[in-house]
């Protein structure tokens, strides 16, 4: 059987790892063999920890995106399988990149060398930045970081409007006709992937087949590396130890609310900022998608231990130094509150460079 991969994208935030999760789970409950490709510029990633902790098997591509290692890609994806590749290769790329029809899909189709089913390639739009952006109000970041986000949705083959759930009617609507006004032929669908709700057009339209990674774009280079550069990345992994019992859920969420009002009072836009949580019984995800919708708990595991692996992963509009200080700085003040200890075990803040494809195609074959 011709394996089939799926490549989700969307701005960083968007909910492409919730989304990647509830595919995985659907393809299978239908009996299918599945693997999963996480991506990002550096090691400790949350998302893959995130979906090893929930039962799945996933590979890595760190160090660079899928466009700059295109070779990293196919090498990941063909160590999933035991000696064949997966049926279901489910693809989240790094959330601040594009071009990625002529720099992943069609090198896959016509440079790769192994047959792949590829399914149309699907964009998640990030609402809490999206509505501002499409309404021409600015993001909170500049309009370099907003052309990504722009240029994103323009190579999708169908856009996704994400956690309908938590939005109001009005704004769902209001989203569709901004789609429909600026990006018009594209197929749309509304759906929630933390709760299910729309969830069946997802599949459905992944489950076609034909030809995708049509749409050829014309891409400013230098806009786009001075856009993700303008974002300050940290990844980090803190051992925290206490004497006593702490709760796993509340040391997380008192963790991302200091840094959120840390953000806040800087004025420092935060792109995704997300935190999970790993104890020997159990595991728990926190996360800040923009300044203006705040923190939340967004799989909690009621667990009390003495020991816990934090993971902190931070996409923010500010200077990586400042950002290093800033979570350092929260750390220990979370660490005080609860009466625990912590060792920083690794920190890497820094900038984005350039993007540098391995291969891009603009003409079909």
């Amino acid at each position: 059987m011709t394996p089939t991969y799926i490549m989700i994208g969307g701005f960083l935030g968007a909910g492409k790892t919730t989304t990647v999760a509830r595919l995985a789970r659907h393809y299978m409950a239908l009996g299918k063999n599945v693997g999963i490709v996480t991506n990002d510029q550096t090691t400790d990633l949350v998302d893959t920890r995130n979906l090893r902790s929930q039962g799945f098997e996933v590979g890595e591509v760190a160090g660079s995106c899928f466009c700059c290692n295109f070779n990293a890609l196919t090498s990941t994806v063909e160590h999933l399988g035991t000696g064949q590749l997966p049926e279901i290769i489910l693809a989240e790329p790094v959330g601040s990149c594009t071009d990625l029809v002529a720099t992943v899909i069609r090198p896959l189709a016509q440079v790769y060398g192994k047959p792949l089913n590829i399914a149309p390639y699907g964009v998640i739009l990030k609402p809490s930045h999206g509505l501002r952006i499409l309404r021409g109000e600015g993001s909170g970041f500049s309009p370099k970081a907003a052309y990504i986000f722009r240029k994103q949705i323009e190579e999708a083959d169908f856009v996704v409007i994400n956690r309908i759930d938590e939005l109001p009617a009005a704004d769902v609507a209001e989203l569709q006709t901004l789609l429909e006004r600026d990006y018009p032929g594209r197929p749309i669908i509304r759906c929630s992937a933390r709760t299910g709700e729309g969830f069946h057009a997802l599949t459905e339209m992944l489950d076609q087949k034909g030809q995708f990674g049509r749409r050829v774009m014309d891409v400013d280079y230098d806009l786009y590396a001075e856009g993700e550069a303008e974002l300050g990345w940290l990844n980090s992994q803190v051992a925290v130890h206490a004497p006593n019992p702490f709760a796993l859920d509340e040391l997380l969420l008192d963790l991302i609310q200091r840094l959120h009002a840390r953000l806040v009072a800087a004025s420092a836009e935060a792109a995704h900022l997300k935190v999970i949580g790993l104890c020997d019984s159990s595991y728990a995800v926190a996360n800040l998608v923009s300044n203006e919708t705040g923190p939340e708990l967004s799989l909690p595991s009621q667990a009390k231990t003495k020991e816990a692996n934090v993971v902190i992963n931070a996409r923010v509009g500010t200077d990586p130094a400042l950002l290093d200080s800033q979570v350092r700085d929260q750390i220990a003040k979370t660490c005080s509150a609860f009466a625990a200890r912590f060792d920083i075990v690794s920190m890497q803040s820094f900038r984005p460079g350039r993007p540098v494809p391995t291969h891009r195609i603009l003409e079909k074959v």
